[in-house]
């Protein structure tokens, strides 16, 4: 499951890393009929959402509108609550910038809801 590397920068921006192999245990969930675009993440410790595109500026705009969705279902946000909060404590990181695919994941560490 996945691209396995075992040291790459935070965002790929070419097709070099330093390959391994993936051993572990997943749980992949599909729920059907969410209307979801993307995929969506849950560790522990974050909600994860995700956008890709060739736009780097529309893919922060997709995990964006994705976590603000997810806040009001999850919390019961309105829309522009879930907006400032995103402001305030929403982490946004790079994925990726190679082979022409730009990604970024908006992440949102649990215990600031508790």
């Amino acid at each position: 499951c996945g691209d396995g590397h075992a040291a790459q920068g935070d965002g790929e921006v070419c097709t070099t890393a330093i390959e391994t192999a993936l051993q572990g245990r997943f749980e992949l969930i599909l729920h059907k009929a969410t209307g979801l675009a993307y995929p969506r993440a849950e560790t522990p410790t974050h909600w994860i959402t995700m956008g890709m595109d060739p736009s780097l500026d529309r893919c922060v705009e997709m995990a964006l509108r994705d976590m603000i969705a997810l806040l009001g279902r999850l919390r019961g946000l309105s829309r522009e609550d879930a907006y400032t909060l995103c402001s305030l404590a929403v982490d946004f990181r790079v994925t990726q910038t190679v082979n022409g695919h730009k990604g970024v994941h908006a992440m949102l560490a649990k215990h600031l809801l508790a």
